[in-house]
């Protein structure tokens, strides 16, 4: 890897793509406002998009542990189905689709809206492993004190499946992060557009995407730091004894 940076790094020079001049423009406060502004507005898709499709997530994980089979078997159709679908051709077939019907949503919400359709079937799986992997006697213990079905999934199996499954949770959100770049497809102007927007403007495509791509890693970073520090404080936790029932 040092090697490839080295070669690039120099074929950059060689083409003065290492100028000052090319990476000056980064310094002025109209352009830092700018990303700053679709940094803001990559920020709003993904904490929009993870606020509806977690606990829409969860909801159709325990639709999908029901014993009806009338709840149970949709939303495992769901789950399968959008788990499937590429994003880029759900944002597609829900851009050119809706208007047909005669809906039209605002830029935000055709980027929004595919994404929490796809995330929340991947949410619910995450949510079913973590109740899956759960010790039977959570239950069983549940239904010994008298709680009927609803009761056991709300005050006992869920809480502890969330904590279960954070880790993946949070790495989810890294994923949902990176599901905001397709904003081109609509024409919303999130960080990565911008970068493309802005070089094409000022002739730096190749700076302006190194810029972006520096500010998604070290996002992406702290967003694995969360979820590694989790990871850890509960793999910690989990061997200290544990209350029966």
């Amino acid at each position: 890897m040092a090697a490839l940076v080295v070669a690039a790094l120099r074929q950059f020079a060689a083409h003065g793509q290492l100028d000052a001049g090319k990476w000056a423009l980064f310094t002025q406060w109209p352009v830092v406002r700018y990303l700053l502004t679709s940094l803001w507005a990559t920020a709003r898709v993904t904490l929009v998009s993870a606020a509806i499709a977690v606990p829409l997530g969860a909801l159709l994980a325990v639709a999908r542990l029901s014993r009806h089979p009338l709840l149970s078997r949709p939303a495992g159709w769901y789950v399968e189905l959008l788990r499937a679908v590429p994003l880029l051709l759900l944002i597609y077939a829900l851009l050119f689709g809706l208007p047909e019907t005669g809906l039209r949503l605002p830029l935000f919400w055709q980027l929004v809206c595919p994404i929490v359709l796809t995330n929340a079937a991947v949410f619910a799986e995450i949510f079913r492993a973590g109740v899956r992997a759960l010790p039977a006697g959570q239950s069983e213990a549940a239904y010994a004190l008298g709680m009927g079905h609803v009761q056991c999934v709300r005050h006992v199996i869920l809480p502890q499946a969330v904590r279960q499954s954070a880790p993946a949770l949070v790495s989810q959100l890294v994923r949902l992060l990176k599901d905001s770049t397709l904003g081109y497809v609509v024409s919303f102007l999130e960080l990565l557009n911008a970068a493309k927007v802005l070089g094409e403007y000022n002739h730096t495509i190749l700076q302006s995407y190194l810029v972006v791509a520096l500010v998604f890693v070290a996002v992406n970073l702290a967003l694995a730091g969360i979820a590694d520090r989790l990871q850890r404080h509960l793999t910690a936790s989990s061997g200290a004894p544990q209350p029966d029932g």
